[in-house]
């Protein structure tokens, strides 16, 4: 029983080679009949690379011996005794005959689970490999064999079906000559390319012309041409039509014979190229080059231009400014390349040194350059350009402010910062904290104090202050009075520099004090003082209302505190002020602003007599009622859906209109497959056979109909009423949630 299970395994372990060998040929095979398209050939390479693959696998040299030793190493139920199962039972000794029972038991459950050492995955990987391969090689070699040039390309032939069904007797022309010759424009250098393939691809600008030869008696022959039709011109036994290329599309072919039945051709393409404009770079050169007065002020221009049909011509475009300011001025200069540009050369490496000393730059001076190129295009060549470099010469000389001891100061500072950039530093003062020394912790703090009584002086100006600057001289008696009485103690209030108690007790150093109180009580009120405007008292001297004056007052207040704490080097405790200045200013921002008052509909007054009656007789509504006509999208395409649906059923036969509506579906499908030629191709060949009368078969009437319904857009949303209430009170009750909605 043993042995059998290692034969067993043995099998399994060749089966396993055989199959890796297999999926060598299969990738192999597919690879050469997908190449060459040739089965017998895929065969052959097949049977090839078998032999090959079961050479250098060898799965029949795996021995029972072979089995036994991986057996013994990855299964440690074995013992490394499995070989005792190959052996029989009167050759061994008691204790082995032992052994290989035990050895047999243990390995009986678990060696068929034991997988033999194989590569299916790396074979499997391979074998896909080499089919992708093939189909790459297959797709490269169809795309040369597309584009080749010369001698004629013998592709798809141009065929004809009638319109409608004809008598047996009728005599059909038969087209027995086609010929499709491109012409490219004379710059491209390609020659002329003669083929009979219909589908056509060619440069802008290339002349194509159709020659087709006819046995029979045709009457005429014509193109149409995405719903413009082009009649032939006969010329002794063809017929000859000449176009320019100059947008893509798609076309199709018609002729009529002596009878007067027409017959039509297929779709085919016809795909422009653009002429690419040429590639510009410049290599080895820094956006912007900088030159120092005494430095050697040279540049090296390496530039590399190519172009799909050849350069016409390149040069460099310089400008030079001079001067700054509204004084600026600027002298642009062509600079041609040392070495002659050769005509028609499809890539090319330029240089040319750019000595700034001989454009007569001085210092201060920039130039700004790029590399221009045209290729060879006709009427009209393509021009391209490089991106814009610049060089700079240093100015040595600079206009520096500074004052002097005996000059005034003006102590204005340039700029003011908002509360809100006062906030934002002061957070991230606090975030720094402990990453700064404290002297530069202090010195930050103090500047931000310095911030905000610049902004707290700033907005004191629209309360009617004076500066600080002003108001010190009429403080300095103030101190002195003070420091004459001194305090009890003689300690100075380090607190009194910072604080805005002077608001208060400097106020009556401004108006002249009276000792006779009584006096001022009886003297008579001004009439007038309530309706001037006042600029030198400080509380009338203001734009703002009342109320904003005293919003006003107050953020100055906060903002006192703000500093006072930025000045104890004690940020955290000025930010929750600052916060409360930034919301009272906001606060007088948006108080200030102007509304202008919404002209609308001003209803008449309502008769107290009136409401509630439900009485509407005598209401008349403003009704304006306006038509538009609404321009729905593919008409003709959803009309043809429909009159498709009719053709199925058998409601109706086709006629003509039936031909002039699919045409029109084409025409307007035909815009869209320029940009999606892929998607609509099969469409447009379909409503194009509807008009041959052996296609005209239910099943076609379906496929057409099917296709017709997968390229459609959605149908846009038309507003319009669906419910019509007819009753006054849910008129009213409908009004009434229009107006509260």
């Amino acid at each position: 029983m043993g042995a059998l299970s290692i034969k067993r395994f043995q099998k399994r372990w060749q089966q396993t080679k055989y199959m890796e060998g297999l999926l060598y040929a299969i990738g192999f095979g597919g690879f050469v009949y997908l190449l060459i398209h040739n089965l017998l050939y895929g065969i052959i390479g097949f049977m090839v690379s078998a032999g090959i693959a079961f050479f250098v696998l060898k799965p029949w040299s795996i021995s029972s011996k072979n089995a036994v030793g991986y057996i013994d190493a990855h299964l440690p139920q074995a013992g490394y005794s499995s070989g005792l199962l190959l052996s029989s039972s009167n050759e061994l000794s008691n204790l082995s005959r032992l052994q290989q029972f035990r050895v047999a038991s243990q390995l009986e459950p678990v060696l068929h689970k034991l997988r033999p050492p194989h590569n299916l995955l790396k074979a499997t990987l391979v074998m896909f490999g080499l089919i992708l391969l093939g189909l790459v090689g297959s797709f490269i070699l169809t795309k040369s064999g597309n584009s080749s040039e010369g001698g004629s390309s013998i592709k798809e032939q141009i065929t004809f079906a009638p319109k409608d069904s004809l008598p047996i007797t009728a005599q059909i022309p038969e087209l027995i000559g086609t010929t499709v010759t491109i012409q490219y424009p004379s710059y491209t250098g390609k020659s002329i390319l003669n083929t009979t393939d219909p589908n056509i691809k060619a440069v802008q600008g290339s002349s194509i012309l159709w020659n087709l030869e006819f046995e029979g008696n045709v009457q005429a022959v014509w193109m149409d041409l995405m719903g413009d039709v082009i009649d032939f011109d006969k010329n002794e036994a063809s017929y000859q039509l000449t176009k320019t290329l100059e947008a893509s599309g798609f076309y199709s072919f018609t002729f009529k014979d002596a009878d007067g039945n027409d017959y039509v051709s297929d779709l085919y393409s016809l795909e422009m190229v653009r002429d690419e404009p040429p590639m510009v770079q410049i290599e080895g050169l820094d956006s912007y080059s900088y030159f120092e007065f005494d430095d050697e002020k040279r540049l090296m221009l390496n530039a590399n231009i190519s172009d799909d049909f050849g350069i016409a011509d390149a040069y460099i475009i310089a400008t030079v400014s001079k001067g700054s300011g509204e004084s600026v001025k600027f002298r642009e200069e062509t600079i041609r390349f040392t070495k002659t540009v050769p005509k028609g050369n499809k890539r090319m490496e330029l240089q040319q040194p750019l000595d700034l000393d001989a454009l007569k730059m001085d210092p201060g001076d920039e130039l700004y350059f790029y590399v221009e190129a045209l290729d060879q295009k006709t009427p009209f060549p393509n021009i391209a350009r490089s991106e814009t470099y610049f060089a700079v010469i240093r100015d040595t000389v600079t206009d520096m402010f500074a004052v002097e001891g005996n000059l005034g100061v003006d102590l204005m500072p340039d700029y003011f910062r908002s509360q809100r950039q006062l906030i934002i530093d002061t957070e991230k003062l606090i975030a720094e904290k402990p990453n700064i020394s404290e002297k530069d912790f202090k010195f930050r703090s103090n500047e931000l104090g310095f911030d905000q009584k610049q902004l707290r002086l700033k907005y004191g100006q629209f309360m009617g202050d004076e500066t600080e600057m002003q108001a010190a001289a009429g403080a300095v008696s103030h101190e002195q009075g003070e420091a004459d009485h001194g305090s009890g103690e003689g300690e100075e209030d380090l607190l009194d520099e910072y604080s805005h108690k002077h608001d208060s007790e400097n106020e009556h150093n401004l108006v002249e004090e009276h000792d006779h109180e009584n006096e001022v009580q009886e003297e008579e009120e001004d009439p007038l003082h309530d309706y001037l405007h006042n600029h030198s008292d400080p509380e009338e001297s203001t734009l703002f209302e009342k109320s904003l004056k005293a919003k006003l007052r107050d953020a100055l207040n906060i903002m006192w505190d703000a500093e006072l704490y930025l000045r104890l080097y004690e940020p955290e405790k000025s930010l929750p002020y600052q916060y409360d200045a930034l919301k009272i200013i906001q606060d007088i921002k948006n108080s200030a602003r102007i509304y202008v008052h919404r002209i609308g509909f001003d209803p008449p007054p309502i008769k107290e007599e009136n409401r509630l009656s439900g009485d509407i007789e005598n209401i008349n509504n403003y009704d304006k009622r306006q038509e538009f006509e609404y321009q729905n999208s593919f008409a003709s395409t959803r009309e043809a859906i429909s009159r498709l649906e009719s053709l199925i059923q058998n409601e109706k036969q086709f006629d003509t209109s039936d031909s002039a509506l699919f045409v029109d579906a084409g025409n307007e499908l035909a815009q869209k497959a320029i940009s999606e030629p892929l998607k609509y191709i099969k469409v447009l060949q379909g409503l194009r056979d509807l008009e041959k009368a052996a296609n005209r078969s239910k099943e076609n009437f379906m496929e057409v109909q099917k296709s017709l319904l997968s390229v459609l857009p959605q149908m846009e949303d038309i507003p319009m009423k669906k419910t019509k209430y007819d009753s006054e009170i849910n008129l009213l009750y409908l009004k009434e949630l229009g107006v509260y909605e």
